[in-house]
């Protein structure tokens, strides 16, 4: 899939951002990415008192890629609460290169780039996977 609609994706990020639960950050999040079967997933940060058991908007999006039938994301975009494109921090890149299609398009602050550019000689499955042989 080349041909990415960056405006739905970010339109879906902000639908999602919406539904963020922020009361204690007030720093609504939202996620939208492409999956290869063609669906657009979604998800929103949820905080929580006890500060650490907060879910970032990518783990709701990964939860409903997992729900809605699994498969790789092809790209993605997160937005926060004026809808201005963010980057995601260096764990939620990690949980989505475990997701992501081989060289998964992110839109940053700074253009669209590549997983593997936003989260260089990153450890993943098939580490794993050698590490079994």
């Amino acid at each position: 899939m080349t041909d990415i609609d960056w405006d739905e994706l970010r339109a879906a990020a902000t639908e999602a951002m919406k539904r963020a639960y922020a009361p204690y950050s007030r720093y609504k999040v939202g996620a939208a990415a492409l999956v290869s079967d063609g669906r657009v997933v979604t998800g929103c940060n949820v905080e929580n008192a006890s500060y650490g058991v907060g879910l970032c908007a990518e783990c709701g999006l990964v939860s409903e890629l997992q729900m809605s039938g699994g498969g790789q994301l092809v790209a993605f975009v997160c937005v926060n609460g004026h809808g201005d494109t963010i980057m995601p921090c260096g764990r939620c890149r990690q949980l989505l290169y475990e997701f992501a299609l081989p060289g998964m398009l992110l839109e940053t602050v700074s253009g669209i780039r590549t997983i593997d550019e936003v989260l260089p000689d990153a450890f993943g499955p098939r580490d794993l996977e050698e590490a079994g042989r």
